[in-house]
């Protein structure tokens, strides 16, 4: 791997002529060098200043390489140290490799073997700077008040997570296909005290029954055709943290019976293997499925359900939550808009009124995937029905088309009321601006502020 010269690294050795052929060399491979000729200008130098790496020997008269990783360790224990020494003899490997040492090397330098491991370091570092990023970003985006919706449902729902995602309790998750099942078995584990060990999500409906079994458990060399060495399964991935089994529900009666053990026994053996495993996982379920019925059928066992089903949670369908349309269709709009490098203000009245009135069998998800859509269709900087697909559209004007049969005491209301409603809707929906709120009523900006001020507003 080439390394980029933006890495600032320190040496630190009390042999004045080795410390200035090691910062010549390293120059040359195009590294930024700081020097220290003991522990303690190591020690002092990490205080002031930020260093990607540190190369330092470990027999200096003043303070050794030892005590001084210890010391820059408490003080940044990000920071990959190497570790020369010309006595190549174990006991002081170990002692450095148990300080926090990276990594050591042995007088007189092979600079060949010294520029690979300095790549490899540079690189672990960076991998690791990259997952922290990573997980703090993840953090962010699954904390619980970033969950979109402000409805009662799931208001509720959002009180309930607060209170049993810090909890050990497994957790069956129900609700139909497109609800945000995955997300929220993802915001319970980041919100968790497991949240800085791993989370395993596996769709047990996506995978045949006769490799879910060596997915979920690992399987020994051997146990099968294919089996060319030892795998370790999802659930060994997972200790410490946490597994989400989604679709469970399509899961055979066998495999049923292999979960309860490992949730009864908190141990799994992999398949072809005659080893008992010991495993530490918090485990979330979810199904679109209605397990109760399934359990009357004998289609899922009923000793599995109420294992699973310590702590229910139900996700409201969308067309049971229709507060949430509006707020979830701007945040997939502006979410798209970036992705696609557009200029999107917002939607038109109707358009919103179509979202609005649709039933969403595919619930969040295809409400994303009408955004999107729309957004990448757009010609314009607000979204209009032109841009929804012809099924929502539809489904709207049939509908419309019924309203005055089912509710004909809409048809009773006087016309300036409905005016005034309309008028005060679409300038709320234009963010107050009084010209767009014009353009969209199709009238003139006059007329607009004449109606305005019957209607007492400035």
């Amino acid at each position: 791997m080439s390394i980029p010269n933006t890495h600032h690294i320190l040496v630190v050795d009390d042999d004045v002529n080795h410390l200035k052929t090691l910062r010549t060399i390293i120059k040359s491979w195009g590294h930024p060098v700081s020097v220290a000729d003991d522990g303690t200008g190591a020690v002092e130098s990490v205080r002031k200043q930020s260093y990607d790496l540190i190369l330092m020997d470990v027999r200096m008269a003043q303070m050794d390489g030892i005590e001084s990783l210890q010391r820059i360790k408490r003080y940044n224990p990000a920071i990959p140290i190497l570790i020369m020494t010309a006595y190549s003899s174990v006991d002081s490997a170990v002692e450095a490799l148990k300080a926090g040492a990276y990594d050591y090397l042995t007088k007189p330098l092979d600079f060949d073997l010294l520029k690979m491991t300095l790549e490899r370091a540079l690189e672990h570092a960076g991998l690791k700077a990259e997952n922290r990023q990573l997980k703090n970003r993840q953090r962010g985006e699954y904390r619980l008040d970033n969950i979109i919706g402000r409805s009662k449902p799931m208001m509720a729902l959002i009180d309930m997570l607060a209170m049993i995602a810090p909890s050990e309790a497994t957790v069956l998750i129900t609700g139909e296909s497109g609800t945000g099942k995955e997300l929220i078995a993802k915001s319970i584990h980041h919100n968790s005290h497991r949240k800085d060990h791993p989370l395993v999500v596996i769709n047990c409906a996506a995978i045949s029954e006769t490799l879910l079994e060596s997915e979920l458990f690992g399987h020994e060399k051997g146990a099968f055709t294919g089996a060319d060495k030892r795998r370790e399964g999802r659930f060994m991935q997972a200790d410490k943290g946490t597994i989400f089994l989604d679709e469970i529900g399509e899961t055979s009666p066998a495999m049923q019976t292999k979960l309860l053990r490992v949730i009864q026994e908190r141990e799994i053996q992999r398949v072809g293997g005659e080893e008992i495993l010991d495993v530490d996982v918090r485990i979330i379920a979810a199904t679109n499925r209605n397990p109760e019925k399934d359990v009357k059928s004998g289609r899922f066992r009923q000793d599995l359900y109420y294992r699973l089903n310590v702590v229910p949670i139900n996700i409201p369908p969308l067309r049971e939550r229709q507060d949430d349309i509006p707020l979830l269709a701007r945040h997939f709009m502006a979410q798209y808009a970036r992705k696609n490098r557009k200029t999107v203000k917002g939607f038109s009245p109707l358009a919103m009124d179509i979202l609005l009135h649709y039933a969403w069998p595919g619930n969040v998800r295809e409400l994303e995937n009408t955004v999107e859509r729309a957004v990448i269709l757009l010609p314009d900087e607000h979204i209009t029905e032109k841009e929804l697909p012809a099924n929502i559209t539809e489904a709207f004007a049939e509908k419309r088309n019924n309203w005055p049969l089912q509710a004909p005491a809409a048809g009773n209301r006087p016309l300036e009321e409905i005016e005034k409603e309309a008028i005060l809707a679409t300038l709320e929906s234009s963010g107050g601006n009084k010209s767009e709120t014009a353009r969209r009523l199709k009238i003139n900006r006059k007329t607009l502020h004449t109606k305005l001020k019957d209607y007492g507003v400035n």
